[in-house]
């Protein structure tokens, strides 16, 4: 049998077209494929930030822990505000308006360290409530510093301080940045939110709290009057008109509010700790 070039071109043109719009056809798919997988991932949903993807939802905040630090830092000032001024109320020589105006901080700074010891509670418990009740508590304080502020400028008692007023306005505006960190779509409820059955109740949080404030407050100022009399004895400060002494008080004062701190963050630590433990 011949063949005839007749014969073969046919053949050769049926067979090349056919393997060409297969390949095609293969190559389109997985240029679908790869087009697919860049967008649309398994989920449905576009990538980053989405369930699946390994990658934090849109808009979750990395600073969500500032609040829990700032919420220790302005408990610590009402700490310091209680043991530095507290003398103040026996004082019989104070102007009406200047009592009133202590005796009010006093107050507010009892309420903010009660309160900031339940916010302490949800906040180590992982509660979902916390960005709503420190927003809540931060409102109170700013609307509290502007009182104050108003009340120092319009009182003839009091002098001007440009100190004063800037370190009030930072206050402020941290505790607004504070606030804007826990907005809900910034996805701090997810932050903060636990499984149930894994943290203790805030009121064990707050007993446990209360206890290690009182037990820190007690090691610290022992220790802190103890550190303060041997450095008194080895620095031989003066003990004209009570100099040693007092600074041994001091000490003792410092050592107390460093103590309280770190015993009633300490005691909350140890609760939560143990909660979890219990749970697994």
């Amino acid at each position: 049998m011949v063949c005839t070039g007749e014969a073969a071109g046919p053949a050769a043109l049926d067979f090349a077209p056919s393997q060409l719009s297969s390949k095609a056809e293969a190559l389109r798919g997985a240029l679908s494929d790869m087009t697919s997988s860049n967008e649309q991932p398994a989920s449905g949903t576009p990538a980053g930030g989405v369930p699946g993807s390994g990658l934090p939802p849109p808009g979750r905040s990395d600073l969500s822990f500032i609040p829990v630090v700032w919420l220790l830092f302005v408990m610590a000032l009402s700490v310091y505000g209680l043991v530095s001024a507290w003398w103040l109320v026996g004082s019989s020589g104070l102007p009406d308006t200047v009592f009133y105006f202590v005796l009010g901080a006093l107050a507010f700074d009892i309420i903010t360290i009660l309160w900031g010891l339940y916010l302490l509670g949800l906040a180590f418990g992982r509660s979902a409530h916390f960005p709503r009740h420190f927003t809540f508590w931060q409102i109170a304080v700013i609307v509290f510093l502007l009182a104050r502020q108003v009340y120092v400028l319009a009182v003839p008692e009091f002098v001007f301080s440009a100190r004063s007023l800037a370190i009030t306005a930072a206050e402020i505006g941290i505790g607004l940045f504070c606030i804007y960190l826990l907005r809900r779509d910034a996805g701090s409820t997810a932050v903060y939110a636990a499984p149930q059955g894994q943290a203790p109740s805030a009121f064990a949080s707050i007993a446990a709290a209360l206890l290690g404030i009182i037990l820190g407050a007690v090691v610290g100022a022992v220790a802190g009057f103890g550190l303060g009399a041997v450095i008194a004895e080895v620095t031989d400060i003066s003990c004209f008109e009570g100099g040693c002494g007092y600074f041994a008080v001091f000490i003792g004062l410092a050592g107390l509010v460093v103590g309280a701190i770190a015993g009633g963050i300490l005691a909350v630590w140890l609760v939560h700790r143990r909660g979890r433990k219990a749970a697994i």
